[in-house]
């Protein structure tokens, strides 16, 4: 079915609402690359007059991928709720972005949507949506999840410890570790990226953070961010995994790339729960996801990279995770060009994730050869701060000495935390006051030279 519009005196032409979507997207440099990117804005605005007038219903008829040869639009259609989405049924995209703003569409009633929108829904009206429309929105929905604490409650934001060594060098990661944890990070989870791929390798760093946990009583989790057939292996050697961590994307094709399937995160999950090592919950699952993965694997179908990003979120939903990351600037400016499209999609996703009903998080980060710098992480953190977002990362002086890209860092939780009064999940802030690193309202004490921490610091360091 094609669709047409003009704007003034110019008339234009869609073959298909694959197109109309991807030509209503603001300008980003994926979409350029795919050859799928609006002309010009004129162009773009006739895109945007047609999509708002399109009935939702219209997304539940018409795959942009078709059912058959894709398992993601065979578990977006199949997990559909029609009671979940009979609030806005018969709305159209313009309308139900009027119906999300409005001050009478609270907590509750977003609650109630989530299983009811698909993620091709909730990238259209987001592609209607300036950047304070996307936060208004974001910040009314609410998403809790839980696993040895508790995050996403209201007024508060958790950080990702991220201690990443090149080498994987116990006594590098050994010392990020105890740094962040003097700043008051980990909440989220303590999460490594390792340099390595073999079991003995990443059981050493399993059993390390897992020593480090119970040595300390620290109300967090862990996790170590290999292959996820690695982590099934991990369990089934006895291994201490917490969180099962696997990057995702939106087409069926772009999870083989990925070496993964439904199936395989399905044997994941419930080898993980079966562990029972949560304390407060059983939300077992970790992801990460970015605009432009399914473009970099050459299986987008076409679609734009912001509508495949939200559908990668259907993925994530089914498995009921603790977290999901998108980490925005990290596939380089080939797919997000500058600061401003890294801060737009990262508005986006978390926008799109939180309608989905996921516990979203932000990698707020760009590579060194992006048009992007610091002032542009610190304004994206400061706007996903404003919209809610529940988790940031903290990596050591925000640059990662082991994937090479710059993120937030141990400080800048700190500065988010005051600048909009956000705390840390409450059993870690617990935690940190008993241990003398924070007082009762939360700000970080001066630690003395024989903390136990630091103790421990000096035990680990040859």
């Amino acid at each position: 079915m094609s669709y047409r519009a003009s704007v003034g005196s110019q008339g234009y032409r869609f073959a298909d609402l694959r197109e109309v979507l991807a030509k209503a997207s603001p300008a980003r440099s994926g979409d350029a690359l795919a050859g799928i990117a609006a002309q010009s804005a004129t162009e773009r605005m006739a895109a945007r007059i047609i999509l708002a007038d399109l009935p939702l219903r219209r997304f539940l008829d018409d795959a942009l991928i078709p059912y058959e040869i894709d398992e993601v639009t065979r578990l977006i259609v199949d997990s559909h709720d029609p009671a979940a989405f009979a609030p806005v049924a018969a709305l159209t995209v313009g309308e139900f972005r009027e119906w999300l703003l409005d001050e009478t569409t609270g907590e509750a009633e977003l609650a109630a949507l989530a299983p009811g929108i698909t993620p091709e829904m909730a990238a259209a009206v987001s592609k209607l949506m300036r950047n304070q429309d996307l936060i208004a929105v974001a910040r009314k929905c609410r998403v809790v999840t839980a696993f040895r604490d508790t995050i996403g409650l209201p007024g508060r934001l958790a950080v990702r410890l991220q201690p990443n060594h090149p080498t994987d060098d116990a006594s590098g990661i050994a010392a990020s570790m105890l740094d962040g944890l003097m700043y008051g990070v980990g909440d989220a989870v303590i999460g490594i990226n390792p340099a390595s791929d073999s079991l003995p390798a990443l059981a050493s760093l399993w059993r390390m953070l897992d020593e480090l946990i119970g040595r300390f009583e620290i109300p967090t989790q862990s996790c170590v961010l290999t292959h996820v057939s690695s982590q099934i292996s991990a369990i089934e050697a006895g291994l201490p995994v917490d969180l099962v961590f696997q990057s995702i994307a939106g087409t069926e094709a772009a999870n083989a790339g990925f070496g993964i399937n439904l199936a395989l995160l399905h044997e994941a999950r419930e080898a993980a729960l079966s562990l029972k090592r949560g304390t407060v919950g059983d939300n077992v699952m970790y992801f990460e996801t970015g605009q432009g993965s399914a473009l970099s694997a050459n299986a987008h179908h076409g679609v734009d990279q912001q509508t495949c990003e939200a559908r990668a979120y259907a993925v994530a939903r089914h498995f009921k995770p603790l977290l999901v990351n998108t980490v925005v600037g990290f596939i380089g400016p080939e797919y997000l060009y500058d600061g401003k499209q890294i801060i737009r999609a990262g508005l986006e996703d978390h926008f799109c994730g939180k309608l989905l009903g996921l516990p979203m998080g932000c990698d707020i980060c760009y590579t060194n050869h992006a048009e992007a710098d610091q002032d542009d992480i610190d304004n994206l953190l400061v706007l996903l701060g404003t919209a809610g977002v529940n988790f940031i990362m903290g990596v050591p002086g925000a640059d990662d000495i082991m994937l090479n890209y710059q993120s937030t860092s141990f400080h800048d939780q700190l500065f988010v935390r005051q600048a909009l009064g956000l705390q840390r999940a409450p059993e870690f802030e617990a935690w940190l006051a008993s241990m003398g690193l924070t007082d009762g309202a939360g700000r970080l004490l001066p630690a003395s030279p024989d903390h136990r921490l630091l103790a421990d610091l000096r035990r680990r360091l040859p």
